[in-house]
């Protein structure tokens, strides 16, 4: 498996960006991500409303968050059943 300092260097190389701005673009990303689940959750606990999480997080994302937490109760429900 490849490692961090292999995707740093091929994306640098790649891009023709120094690996500084690779890595930053990498740690801006990885915030991005970071910030979307912790809207996501907390929409999906019921701290925020639906209008807010699509506010901060995108309505593609909420909706998202709907399906696949929709998808993990009904499952839940069918294992509960056996």
């Amino acid at each position: 498996m490849e490692n961090a300092l292999t995707y740093l260097e091929t994306l640098a190389r790649e891009t023709n960006k120094p690996e500084t701005e690779v890595m930053t673009m990498a740690f801006q990303a990885g915030l991005r991500q970071l910030w979307r689940e912790y809207i996501l959750g907390r929409y999906l606990r019921e701290e925020i409303s639906r209008e807010e999480a699509i506010e901060k997080a995108g309505i593609d994302w909420v909706e998202l968050a709907e399906r696949q937490h929709e998808a993990m109760m009904e499952d839940l429900e069918w294992a509960l059943r056996k």
